[in-house]
């Protein structure tokens, strides 16, 4: 038997229930909930019976026990849920607004972080945000990856965006610090797949699911560290331009061409033991920063730019390999 108000749902124990475990009564009498969801509300401490908080999922109910559940929203209700955090808006108007995401950042709400991304951020910033699609989000950065990532505001100039981007035109520039010595100039054209071996992972590959992809790279600078022994291990400081923008698509790309990002957890290359102070351990993360953004306002048709520096955990690590200055925009590719 149940009763349900605006708060919370009651349940009398009937004869045949009686002596079964908490979790089990519950599946019967909730059957659209799931078994697992149900046992993390008793977790959470939103299940009482009798009017004590339910001890444990397996605690065994009698007959006419008063069972009360508060419904708590699942983590997809949570995932437009206004978050306030800080976020490093570097220019806003009527249209857009454009963001540098720190290193460590979720964009989009996925298992693990339903409410802590840079989603949730901008929703109880610009709370008008959550009548648009991914509350005006165009594109993406990893969550390890820093840098400039530009919001719509209102629903066309999304849509522009959107379509500039499918028009490759949005100009988006990454600095990379890699394993290796980087050719001067070129670009990597191969298509993007899952990695069936890690569904994880992403690879070069020529499968049916595969997609184009397309990564400019220049050299801009080259540094050289002790190895083991005697051998001092390159490292290159490359800038890239996506033509598209596949997830990982960089790191991908590098790691396939024999440059794989320093830093990187997912996609290591074989350079082998490293010494135990070598500059290169400085790095917790893939040496990866959006820094440079340009694209044609979405009202007013104007071609614009910005810059942001490396944070301050790759500036340190491009200073101490002796790369710089590391605050201002590199000219390698033409405009």
């Amino acid at each position: 038997m149940s009763v349900q108000s605006d708060e919370a749902l009651f349940f009398v124990v009937d004869d045949p229930d009686s002596g079964e475990r908490l979790d089990k009564v519950l599946a019967k009498l909730l059957p659209s909930v799931s078994r697992a969801r149900l046992q993390t509300w008793i977790e959470q401490g939103a299940v009482t019976v009798n009017g004590a908080t339910a001890a444990k999922i397996r605690q065994k109910v009698a007959a006419g026990d008063e069972i009360e559940v508060l419904e708590q929203p699942s983590p997809e209700e949570l995932a437009f849920k206004p978050v306030e955090m800080p976020l490093d808006v570097i220019y806003e108007d009527s249209a857009i607004l454009v963001v540098n995401k720190p290193a460590g950042l979720v964009v989009h709400p996925a298992a693990g972080h339903w409410d802590d991304t840079l989603l949730n951020g901008l929703l109880a910033r610009n709370p008008e945000l959550k009548t648009l699609p991914r509350a005006g989000i165009v594109h993406r950065l990893d969550r390890d990856t820093s840098g400039l990532m530009v919001v719509a505001k209102t629903l066309e100039a999304q849509t522009d965006l959107i379509r500039q981007l499918q028009a490759r035109t949005v100009k988006r520039e990454y600095w990379a610090i890699v394993h290796g010595q980087a050719p001067e100039a070129g670009y990597i054209e191969e298509p993007i797949m899952r990695d069936p071996r890690s569904p994880m992972k992403f690879c070069v590959g020529r499968g049916p699911r595969a997609k184009e992809a397309k990564t400019h790279v220049r050299l801009v600078d080259t540094a050289f560290v002790p190895g083991a022994g005697q051998t001092p291990l390159t490292v290159s400081w490359v800038a890239c331009r996506l033509d598209t923008g596949r997830t990982h698509q960089i790191r991908v790309h590098m790691q396939w061409a024999g440059l794989p990002l320093v830093g990187d957890p997912v996609y290591k290359g074989k350079m082998g033991k490293l010494p135990a102070d070598s500059p290169l351990s400085m790095m917790k993360r893939q040496s990866l920063h959006a820094s440079r953004l340009g694209l044609v306002h979405p009202e007013t048709g104007e071609t614009m730019q910005w810059f942001v520096p490396a944070p301050d955990d790759l500036a340190q690590f491009m200073e101490t390999l002796g790369f710089g200055p590391v605050d201002e925009p590199v000219t390698v590719f033409e405009k």
